[in-house]
């Protein structure tokens, strides 16, 4: 087990070298040894050591301060252990900051030196397991940017698997927070079109008029402000995929020529002559439920056939609540990064509060209920009291919310969202992440209610 860990040992005393090298293999390790720091540099280069046991005094012009410095460079995971004669605390203290995990003092004990070295390779271990067990996990678990090990789910994996080289249109629905556009970039990322564009626009963020520039692009002159042509999401999208989000907060008018372009897979620019031929998949997308849009008349039945011919439904996350672990583990190792945090786990208990929680912002809820824990916590662990904010309130805790009669819903909602919105100044990404919504639903309801920015 030992050997295959390799440990350099660089001292320019041959005798104190040797015989740190020789305790060192009768405990089952390779050693090498190197009596210079530009000696060890050199091995550093040619080979991965995992523990350095390095002298902090040695002549040749570079020192065992600045060797540490430069092996750290070269092999930042390394675990280097600085020896000396000559134990001062600025020295000791000069190593540490530089990366040194210990500072031993000559002479040696031998078994002192043998319990240092067990303890390292008992962490590395540990971290090589943990680091094959997360590539397992991945390799099972993980779909390009989506994470299940949820039936319903990985029964979508395999469909998007089997629709990614086809042609046809697809029509992904799903609550806020679901993951839509994750699917859909699946979807391309997996078949023929990968090499080709993967061009999105959020249908309910635009009014119809800049929706249908966005879509079709623009000839100069055609509209105030139209100062040059301008290509639309279509001609961008040419050989790859269009991916329409909200695709049921389009209006009357749109429906039809969406429908053409389906249909001819040709269209023409706004305020243009020229047919334009185009080959592009439609990708779709919508929280609502348009087959009832549809039975209401808010939405067209023959582009709604035209667009699902391959239907995919996500499941919210109350209806794999197995995935919140796996979910809320991928988001701490992440975020650990991207925050500068090193949290290593979230404790059983929090787990227990999360997988209680309804989600209704589904994913995307369970992320930012994360990264707040994250920004929040003191310790390395997430606990319970780090989600203290998730929990529910309870009837009769004086957290009475006094609603005036004859106050409908809709009014209701509009307040709330109106709220939000003056809070974070306007800023609709913050304020849907306050509401636990998208920002393309919280755009239609901006738009719905009529509520300035």
């Amino acid at each position: 087990m030992n050997a295959r860990w390799q440990i350099l040992v660089v001292d320019d005393e041959e005798v104190m070298c040797e015989s740190l090298a020789a305790w060192l293999r009768e405990d089952g390790y390779t050693v090498d040894t190197a009596s210079s720091g530009r000696e060890a540099i050199d091995k550093a280069k040619a080979k991965e050591y995992a523990i350095y046991f390095l002298d902090v005094k040695m002549p040749g012009g570079i020192d065992g301060i600045e060797t540490l410095m430069e092996i750290r460079r070269i092999q930042p995971e390394a675990s280097i252990i600085m020896i000396t004669a000559y134990a001062t605390v600025d020295t000791a203290i000069t190593a540490m900051k530089e990366g040194a995990q210990e500072y031993i003092v000559k002479p040696c004990n031998p078994q002192e030196i043998s319990l240092l070295a067990a303890r390292i390779i008992k962490v590395k271990n540990l971290q090589r397991e943990n680091a094959i067990l997360r590539k397992r996990l991945d390799r099972q678990y993980k779909f390009h940017d989506l994470v299940s090990k949820s039936p319903k789910m990985l029964e979508i994996f395999e469909l998007v698997r089997d629709v990614a080289s086809l042609k046809s249109t697809v029509l992904i629905q799903g609550g806020s927070g679901t993951g839509k556009e994750l699917i859909a970039r699946a979807i391309h990322y997996s078949g023929d079109r990968a090499p080709r564009p993967f061009v999105g626009v959020s249908c309910a963020a635009l009014a119809e008029t800049l929706l249908e520039s966005e879509l079709f692009g623009h000839e100069k002159g055609s509209f105030t402000g139209a100062s040059e042509r301008r290509k639309g999401k279509f001609e961008m999208a040419d050989g790859g995929s269009l991916f329409l989000d909200e695709i049921g907060d389009i209006s009357p008018k749109l429906q039809v020529d969406l429908l053409r372009v389906l249909q001819e897979r040709r269209f023409y620019r706004v305020g243009g002559s020229e047919e334009i031929p185009v080959d592009v998949r439609v990708i779709a997308a919508t929280h609502r439920d348009l087959e009832a849009d549809v039975r209401e008349g808010r939405f067209r039945e023959d582009l709604f056939y035209r667009l699902n011919v391959i239907a995919i439904r996500l499941p919210p996350l109350r209806e794999r609540r197995e995935d919140v672990p796996l979910l809320a583990r991928t988001f701490l190792d992440r975020l650990s990064h991207e925050l500068g945090k090193e949290i290593g786990d979230i404790t059983d208990g929090a787990l227990s509060l999360l997988m209680d929680h309804d989600w209704p912002g589904n994913v995307r809820e369970l992320e930012n209920a994360v990264e707040r824990a994250m920004v929040t916590c003191r310790t390395r662990v997430l606990s319970e009291e780090d989600f203290a904010f998730v929990r529910r309130p309870t009837a009769g805790n004086g957290h009475t919310v006094i609603i005036p009669p004859g106050m409908t819903l809709e009014e209701l909602e509009k307040q709330a969202v109106a709220a939000a919105l003056d809070r974070t100044g306007g800023n609709v990404k913050e304020a849907a992440i306050a509401l636990g919504i998208d920002r393309s639903t919280l755009y239609e309801k901006i738009k719905k209610y009529g509520i300035p920015r």
